[in-house]
């Protein structure tokens, strides 16, 4: 019966989460609308590389979830350092080129945004891959909470599980 329960709060958390994943890909093409009317510019490869990884986490969550299987989410889990990487490397890269040409000012911050969405997506399936380790397990892993020792005077193993 706590299985079920699991499945079914993270089936609905998972379906929110899909929604706003949906919010992030309409933010993107808004952006990509608006890019059109500037002047060309190529998005740096940094950007291709996160809109890649994202989505590539997005379907590695939902098959975790599908198979329910809690390594596939840890590993998806593991994938979103490189996707916060590549966004703090696009805003240095994309910061450099408005400072020294002030007409790519709004294309930059356009491509600001579409980082900051990617890397939202990709948090997003994090998301989702922890509640499938949560659902499978019954162990919350969310911020590294099955990583850090149990408090003075815990039972072993109790520290980052909850059992519902």
């Amino acid at each position: 019966m706590a299985r079920d329960l699991r499945l079914l709060m993270a089936a609905t958390k998972i379906a929110n989460d899909l929604e706003r994943v949906g919010d992030h890909a309409v933010n993107i093409a808004q952006s990509a609308e608006r890019l059109v009317a500037h002047r060309p510019i190529t998005p740096e490869p940094e950007l291709v590389e996160m809109a890649r990884q994202a989505r590539a986490m997005l379907a590695g969550a939902l098959d975790a979830f599908v198979r329910g299987d809690p390594k596939l989410g840890r590993e998806i889990c593991r994938r979103d350092d490189s996707v916060d990487a590549l966004h703090r490397s696009v805003f240095r890269i994309v910061l450099t080129h408005m400072a020294e040409d002030p007409r790519m000012i709004s294309a930059g911050m356009e491509l600001f945004l579409v980082s900051r969405n990617l890397e939202r997506v990709a948090d997003l399936a994090t998301n989702i891959a922890e509640d499938v380790v949560f659902l499978v397990e019954g162990k919350t892993i969310k911020h590294h909470a099955e990583e850090t020792s149990p408090p003075t005077g815990a039972a072993p193993g109790t520290r980052g599980s909850r059992t519902a």
